[in-house]
């Protein structure tokens, strides 16, 4: 059958011959060409605003402002966050609107019969900003009177979210503890850096819905913020994803599909239903979306002579930047992990989301689990040195099993499975075998011309990740299947809205849906990712997508054979996948069911430091993931590389400078994301398959797992090459050879 099978992904052809349309690449006749102003004030009240000089430009047709926007608010998981700023924009919004406080905060739509056109009206918009005083970091947030991004909110502070973790009892874990080590870590931001920019088209559909065809990664969520935004009901608002080039959650906020839709349906009032169109150039797409969040965390860990972790103590602040996105949810995942995948009986964690005048912190690959597994992970190698254990042996001793109890006082749920990753791992990487004798180094080469000074180093890490939404968020997702034949089932079509973001999803869901009717694969077709034809599939994030979308599927497919098997022809069956529901913690103690499902893997890394210059070159990799079940294996494979190489970005060459609430490198000149002689020399994709009670085919989450434990490994190969531990990253030559020098 087809399910462990590897399928060659359904759009493969057309992607790689350049057939596949992106929204970049759709031109519809007569389109009409569409500009979004920036405010270019990271912290600014908007005194006035003259559109007249921008109308009169020859070739513009018209200019969308906040006075177009019914509720003028958006977010994602709060509305904190307006369409537009403007003077006359706030109408029924909770959100005052005549104040910037992003530099990409989003001030007008020119729509015009050429781009030329549209540029130079954009530039001929006449407003007048009165600056107020900026909170650019962390370090201005919260210090006495400092100036309050979002004052609305009736705080006398910057910190607007906080999570707790109180678990045990502290007093008498120190007490206990024979080895305490203490650290403080800084996390960067990331840029999602994906190979297609933001893009949109809209239009009148010929039922008379708005259309916005755009990349993104919840259809229906997209549809139900165009909805609230322009005050109309869901069915008049249609949203259409296209081939998408990538997303990493950077695409599960709002960036153009509100304004889209405002700008086609004030020219509709116009009686113009001529479509429009909107490309975003790279640097505009930098500044324009969120980030992976600014993480700081001090953090102290207590352990016993045997290697038993006792008590584990964090402080955990996260820059929201202007607005919230998915902060929260974000703050939730790395609040859980940060004392990692490990038995701990005491643990008190503070958690705290801070808003600044910085760009806003969102979704991305690991949703905060990659901050948390750089903490616990670091911290677990400082316990193994300093009671001279080995770091895998260590883990064993701490690793979660199934009924031990989470940070959240509640059993964890079943199919734990980090122990039998970190054996695969050090199995595989012959962790044993000294660096020196291994053959997986000798290819690592340094730009250095001496030898002598190039030191090499072998790190561990490991690390659990959630699978699905959680903390009380509702999940669901739905799946239509229709069958069509005589005596046997000739073809068979899946509608589903999830969104294929690259990671393969409707290949996999074309493979799932045949084996469940056990037909051959190439008997399935797929209609996806349109709320016209398709109910709500949930987000293709949180490591969801393969395990919900499999679960609707398997219940629609069930459906679609009982109507079947009663005479009907052709049969559809249609089915809504609810699982088990998650609970909020409790905002003090943090007990709680706040996950369903989990996701773990191991990694290993060889790497090689030259200690004049400060270059790092990795050469092998190791990753032991447990997937539950490998759909298909070659995407599996796939979205492991992928997601180390990414990781290693963020690790050692990606530095985003932000400075004043402005980003100052929006270019990939400027930010350096690896390149093809830049990535590890060697990755090992050691796949386990151990059930998930509740996964399709016992299949589980896997996507974000590889991306987590990256950084920590290199952290430790380089303390082992080095004798140094760097609690910050990207490692780039300069901050490397400032910190050996100062060791």
């Amino acid at each position: 059958m087809t399910v462990g099978r590897t399928v060659i992904k359904e759009d493969a052809v057309a992607k790689v011959t350049g057939s596949a349309r992106y929204p970049g690449d759709i031109i519809l006749p007569n389109s009409l060409v569409v500009k979004v102003v920036f405010s270019n004030e990271p912290h600014a009240r908007m005194v006035s605003m003259d559109t007249s000089a921008t109308l009169a430009v020859e070739g513009v047709i018209d200019v969308v402002t906040a006075a177009d926007i019914p509720m003028n608010e958006y977010g994602l998981t709060m509305f904190d966050q307006p369409v537009l700023i403007g003077v006359d924009g706030t109408g029924r919004s909770r959100v005052p609107s005549d104040v910037s406080r992003w530099e990409a905060d989003q001030v007008a739509v020119v729509v015009a019969e050429t781009e030329e056109a549209a540029l130079a009206g954009a530039n001929a918009l006449d407003i007048v900003w009165d600056r107020l005083p900026i909170v650019a970091d962390l370090s201005e947030a919260d210090v006495p009177g400092a100036e309050l991004v979002h004052p609305e909110n009736g705080e006398t502070t910057n910190t607007y979210y906080r999570y707790k973790i109180r678990k045990g009892d502290m007093q008498s874990a120190w007490s206990e503890a024979d080895v305490i080590v203490e650290g403080s870590y800084s996390l960067p931001h990331q840029e999602h850096a994906y190979l297609q920019p933001e893009a949109a088209v809209s239009y009148i559909d010929d039922e008379g819905r708005v259309t916005v065809e755009i990349a993104g990664q919840w259809t229906h969520e997209d549809q139900e913020q165009i909805a609230h935004a322009l005050d109309l009901p869901p069915e008049r608002v249609r949203v259409i994803y296209p081939p998408i080039g990538g997303a990493f959650g950077g695409r599960e906020d709002m960036t153009l599909q509100i304004v889209m839709a405002a700008a086609t349906l004030k020219l509709h009032a116009r009686g113009i239903d001529l479509p429009l169109r909107c490309v975003w150039n790279r640097e505009e797409s930098i500044v324009g979306h969120h980030k992976r969040h600014r993480v700081e965390v001090t953090t102290r860990w207590g352990a016993t002579n045997d290697g038993r972790i006792v008590a584990v103590e964090a402080d955990a602040v996260v820059d929201a930047g202007a607005y919230n996105y998915t902060t929260n949810k974000v703050m939730a995942n790395l609040h859980l992990t940060l004392a990692g995948p490990y038995n701990i009986e005491n643990v008190h964690v503070d958690s705290r989301a801070v808003y600044t005048h910085s760009v806003p912190g969102g979704a991305f690959r690991g949703f905060g689990s990659p901050q948390a597994a750089f903490v616990a992970e670091s911290q677990m190698n400082k316990i193994a040195e300093a009671l001279a254990m080995d770091p895998v042996e260590i883990r064993k001793i701490n690793a979660l099993r199934d009924g031990d109890d989470s940070v959240t006082q509640r059993p964890m749920p079943e199919g734990v499975s980090i122990q039998q990753v970190i054996d695969a791992c050090a199995e595989v990487s012959l962790w044993d075998t000294p660096i020196e004798n291994s053959p997986t180094v000798t290819g690592i080469r340094t730009l250095g011309a001496n030898p002598d000074v190039v030191k090499t180093g072998r790190g561990f890490a490991c690390a659990l990740k959630n699978v699905g939404f959680s903390m009380g968020f509702p999940e669901r997702c739905e799946a239509t299947v229709l069958l069509e034949g005589d005596d046997e089932i000739d073809t068979a079509n899946i509608a589903h809205a999830g969104a294929d973001v690259g990671q393969g999803a409707h290949t996999v869901f074309l493979q799932m849906t045949a084996e469940a009717l056990g037909i051959p694969f190439e008997r399935v077709s797929g209609t996806f990712s349109d709320t016209a034809t398709s109910g709500d599939s949930g987000s293709s994030s949180a490591s969801r997508m393969t395990f919900m979308a499999g679960n609707s599927i398997q219940g629609a497919t069930e459906e679609a054979l009982k109507a079947w098997n009663d005479g009907e022809r052709p049969a559809i069956g249609h089915f809504r996948y609810v699982p088990p529901p998650t609970e909020y913690i409790d905002k003090d103690t943090g007990e709680g069911l706040p996950v369903i499902a989990y996701g773990y893997v191991a990694e290993a890394v060889d790497l090689a430091v030259d200690t004049e210059t400060g270059h790092i070159r990795i050469g092998t990799v190791w990753c032991a993931i447990d997937v539950g079940r490998a759909i298909n294996p070659g995407i599996v494979r796939g979205q492991v590389e992928g997601a180390i190489v990414q990781a290693h970005g963020y690790t050692l060459t990606e530095r985003l400078r932000v400075q004043d609430g402005r980003i100052l490198n929006p270019t990939l000149s400027g930010y350096l994301v690896p390149g093809a002689k830049d990535v590890p020399e060697r990755i090992v994709t050691e796949i386990l398959e151990i059930p998930d009670p509740l996964g399709p085919w016992g299949a589980r989450g896997m996507a974000e797992m590889p991306f987590i434990p990256y950084a920590p490994a290199v952290i430790a190969a380089l303390h082992d090459a080095t004798g140094v531990w760097f609690d910050e990253i990207p490692l780039t030559p300069d901050k490397v050879l400032e910190k050996l020098r100062q060791s």
